[in-house]
């Protein structure tokens, strides 16, 4: 099980929020780690929930996207809603920055820090409720994977 610290991040809307209250907010969770000026691991991480997003069409809003920017002294909120915009990111996908301690410890908390920015490794995260245990998928997710790991979603195949 994975506990999430009490960290203050900043969301890509300008607003400081707290960690805890982000990931319950009653929807499903998919959790990526993400930096905008990363052009191998994380634009197919990206690419990918982008797709799930297409997927769940009007069900969209039922399920809460967040990738946290493990690179938050260069991703701004601005730089963060900019790349949210490329990737046609809806409300429901959220992206976050913050201070690097406060990444770190996100990081951390879900077994993801690896030290340097460079070398990190493709893992996203999907918990269907709070309180309830989190799925780690290792390695490129799909659209698909990461539908079937919401089971009460209904998305228009």
């Amino acid at each position: 099980a994975y506990t999430v610290p009490d960290v203050e991040l900043v969301r890509d809307d300008g607003k400081t929020v707290l960690l805890s209250q982000e990931l319950n907010d009653g929807r499903p969770v998919v959790l990526s780690f993400i930096f905008t000026s990363c052009t191998t691991v994380c634009p197919m991480i990206s690419a990918a929930l982008a797709q799930l997003q297409r997927k769940l069409g009007p069900a969209r809003d039922q399920v809460h996207l967040m990738s946290i920017s493990i690179d938050p002294e260069f991703d701004t909120p601005a730089r963060l809603r900019e790349y949210a915009s490329k990737l046609g990111a809806g409300p429901e996908w959220q992206h976050y920055s913050g201070t690097l301690a406060a990444s770190q410890a996100a990081q951390r908390a879900f077994g993801v820090y690896r030290g340097d920015k460079m070398n990190h490794a493709p893992v996203t995260l999907v918990r269907t409720a709070p309180g309830v245990e989190w799925v780690r998928i290792d390695g490129f997710a799909t659209a698909d994977q990461l539908l079937a790991e919401l089971p009460g979603v209904h998305a228009s195949r």
